[in-house]
């Protein structure tokens, strides 16, 4: 046991901080282990330990990682497995995460937690390349108690490279903060002694600083920047979380006025994107919507797609990364998606593509059909029959916040053109 350890106060931020030594460069294809000890104090902090690459921390989930993510919650902390490939696609938990309980008075079952409050813990974290029948598989034990994440098909393929181990605060948006202590670690074999400061590698792990990202703090609009590489600069875009028709300080959109279009003939939308940044559990919309009916407050959470709604959605689920797929949600509520696999994925790694989007009333057989395309790689989605009936109405064309919270992607469009006016 070392006379020292490492650890301290950390807080989760966009801005990215870590604590953390310089390792081997190692891939999917690589046995990677690490163990020691650990304690935790405080309300809500969020912290990963464990393997990923200093080049690509740019949100959470964090490309090129295989970690251990702690969530404190007080009196206990709850731990999770996950990874991340070099494609943004990402796991965890499955088949089998940490010990749950049932909660006494909703009777829906939740993790039970280990002690906070400073208690020690012995952890463990170990990812085989051989294991899952070759596909790979992540473990992680807490005082003997094991929780497994298998990759999923395809996901080693990806590839992903690490080059660093250590404490990395979870890249996403500002929250609470607390403590977290790491020691007697054995990284891949060799003990680590903190006797004396180990000189690991130190990013933004001791300052203070004043933050925009803040959860739902939003920040798009016009930008005179030149990200999605368009004709000139300036073009339209920012930081974009979930909104939440709950309330209505947390629904947004910037938009063009537009004559008032209907299902009932064609609509078009290109141009240009860039995304710069994706947190999980995120949504940017852009497309056509209603200045008034897609930003009313309502109490249900039934959907988070805003009435009146046609256009593009770029989301997760987090095992495929980010997708660029049709969606639309109607006057009656009546909704539809496409999240198939094969959807165009976007990577948050700013690359400029042409985009565009393409609804025909007549395809279908009559009910319509919604196409979107980024790349050079489409999607199609036909309208439910008689959805061309509903009274859904478009006056404006831009991005809207969703109706559900959650996290933000930075995105930029420019060279847009679309359908402002139905003959």
């Amino acid at each position: 046991m070392s006379s020292g350890e490492i650890g301290g106060f950390l807080t989760p931020a966009a801005e990215p901080a870590y604590y953390a030594k310089p390792i081997a460069r190692a891939t999917f294809n690589d046995r990677l282990e690490a163990t020691g000890t650990l304690a935790c104090v405080g309300r809500q902090f969020h912290v990963l330990v464990g393997f990923f690459n200093s080049r690509t921390i740019n949100e959470w989930r964090t490309p090129n990682s295989l970690v251990l993510r702690l969530y404190g919650r007080g009196d206990v902390f709850y731990a999770y497995v996950e990874y991340a490939t070099a494609k943004w696609r990402a796991g965890g938990d499955s088949p089998g995460g940490f010990a749950t309980a049932t909660e006494p008075v909703t009777g829906k079952e939740q993790l039970r937690g280990f002690a906070a409050r400073g208690a020690p813990h012995t952890w463990s974290l170990t990812y085989d390349p051989d294991g899952n029948g070759g596909g790979g598989s992540l473990m992680v034990t807490i005082n003997g108690e094991r929780a497994v994440c298998l990759l999923d098909p395809g996901h080693k393929q990806d590839g992903a490279t690490f080059d660093r181990f250590g404490l990395l605060s979870i890249p996403k948006s500002y929250d609470q903060g607390g403590e977290v202590w790491i020691d007697d670690v054995s990284i891949n074999g060799r003990p680590e002694s903190f006797d004396d400061d180990p000189g690991w590698e130190a990013v933004g792990n001791r300052r203070t600083y004043t933050t925009d990202h803040v959860r739902p703090r939003f920040d798009f609009g016009f930008s005179p920047t030149h990200f999605a590489v368009g004709e000139r600069a300036g073009e339209l875009g920012g930081v974009i979380f979930r909104g939440d028709c709950r309330y209505p300080d947390r629904l947004a959109y910037y938009g063009d006025r537009l004559e008032t279009l209907s299902l009932d003939k064609p609509i078009r939308a290109a141009g240009k994107v860039a995304m710069r940044r994706g947190v999980s559990d995120s949504t940017v919309l852009l497309g056509f919507f209603h200045s008034k009916k897609s930003v009313a407050v309502s109490p249900s959470q039934a959907s988070g797609f805003p009435m009146n709604f046609l256009g593009i959605a770029i989301e997760g689920p987090s095992r495929e990364g980010f997708q660029f797929y049709p969606v639309y949600r109607l006057a009656d509520g009546a909704e539809g998606y496409s999240r198939d696999p094969h959807a165009p994925h976007i990577l948050p790694d700013g690359q400029s593509a042409d985009w565009s989007l393409a609804y025909d009333p007549q395809a279908a057989q009559g009910a319509g059909r919604l196409t979107v395309t980024y790349d050079r790689r489409s999607v199609a989605l036909d309208l439910a029959p008689r959805r061309r009936e509903s009274a859904a109405r478009f006056d404006r064309f831009g991005i809207v916040t969703t109706w559900i919270d959650g996290n933000a992607q930075e995105v930029y469009f420019d060279d847009v053109s679309y359908t402002y006016r139905q003959p």
